[in-house]
């Protein structure tokens, strides 16, 4: 399909928080963090403004122009520059999730664990990408993706992404994505793969 992208700024924040809610509010992760769906359906929305809200002042935000899909893309540094001071990101999830989730051993167990298995290299990292379900099948996903990568290809950069589910996990794959070991299996909850893209010449 052919699709314009664009990149999304403070005044599309509303549209961008509606549809990653939409797409992800029945993902296996999600369901396992908020297992109540009356918590879920409150508690969802929010996080997903929180993650926003950090791409938007740290990373880039893209979004389809017909708002059928949006890729969230956050810069990451090396472990020894990251290790030089703390990432803003981590205090602002940290009080966001206390007050969404309080007492969800969960949350920090997934954080915990997401932690330990992300690359020490520099890398772009897909936080979240998104597609209205009702368009899911259409290309919006190569869509998202293609632009980005391109970009990655053109300044030598790797990618990273973790996805939740084999059929993303099968989309990342065409695009150069490779499944590294070990996977992460959440206690008594979902698979996560974790993947990496090596810079493209072109």
């Amino acid at each position: 399909m052919s699709a314009v992208l664009r990149r999304a700024d403070e005044g599309d924040r509303d549209t961008v928080i509606r549809l990653l809610d939409t797409a992800f509010r029945n993902d296996p992760v999600t369901l396992w963090l908020f297992p109540e769906e009356e918590h879920r359906r409150s508690a969802h929305p929010r996080l997903m403004a929180a993650f926003l809200d950090i791409v938007l002042r740290a990373g880039r935000v893209d979004l389809l122009a017909d708002g059928s899909g949006t890729a969230l893309w956050l810069p990451a540094r090396d472990g020894d520059e990251a290790e030089e001071e703390q990432e803003p990101e981590d205090d602002t999830l940290s009080r966001t999730f206390a007050e969404i989730a309080p007492g969800n051993e969960r949350v920090r167990t997934i954080n915990r664990l997401t932690a330990e298995i992300h690359p020490d290299r520099a890398h772009e990292y897909l936080w979240l990408i998104a597609v209205d379900p009702a368009q899911q099948g259409r290309g919006r996903g190569t869509a998202l993706l293609a632009p980005a990568l391109e970009r990655c290809d053109d300044e030598g950069t790797p990618a990273y992404l973790e996805a939740t589910s084999p059929s993303s996990r099968a989309l990342y794959q065409r695009h150069g994505f490779v499944p590294t070991e070990p996977a992460l299996t959440l206690p008594d909850g979902p698979t996560l793969w974790p993947m990496w893209r090596e810079p493209c010449p072109r």
